[in-house]
């Protein structure tokens, strides 16, 4: 076979630092398109973004020749230094992430979890939300160095 084949769906997960509401409303959808804009820049597919005051999530499709923590560094990176540039007050994410592989068929499910973001934390605030999905996923975690 002379060509590589990938289906790498991730959902990625991380906040602002110190979980402080840095993203306004106003600023989210720029935010979400900027984004959009380096993933594709860079041969990556953000098949949704979406989040609050606080955090964010992103589904991913990553390129075979791409990994996940390059990925995210460019991410994480890039907007953090727009954000900066363009009047955000001492803009940053959190040091760390979470990345959750999604199957095809929890593709359009996920794609809805992450555009009702806004609707989901009038309930559930991120810190439940973010440890709800690790229990999800099977991964152990030392509550005291989830949050840094």
């Amino acid at each position: 076979m002379s060509h590589t084949y990938v289906s790498g769906l991730v959902h990625c997960v991380f906040s602002t630092k110190l979980r402080r509401n840095l993203i306004a409303g106003e600023r989210q959808a720029q935010l979400w398109s900027y984004l959009g804009g380096i993933a594709r820049k860079n041969g990556l597919k953000a098949i949704a973004i979406g989040g609050t005051e606080n955090h964010i999530h992103i589904l991913l499709s990553l390129p075979a020749t791409m990994p996940l923590a390059k990925a995210l560094q460019l991410l994480k990176g890039g907007s953090s230094k727009w954000m900066n540039e363009t009047g955000a007050e001492d803009f940053a994410w959190q040091e760390g992430y979470g990345a959750f592989t999604v199957g095809i068929s929890q593709q359009t499910g996920t794609v809805a979890y992450i555009n009702r973001q806004a609707e989901h934390h009038k309930k559930r605030n991120f810190e439940d939300e973010f440890l709800a999905i690790l229990k999800k996923h099977g991964i152990e975690y030392d509550q005291k160095y989830v949050w840094g």
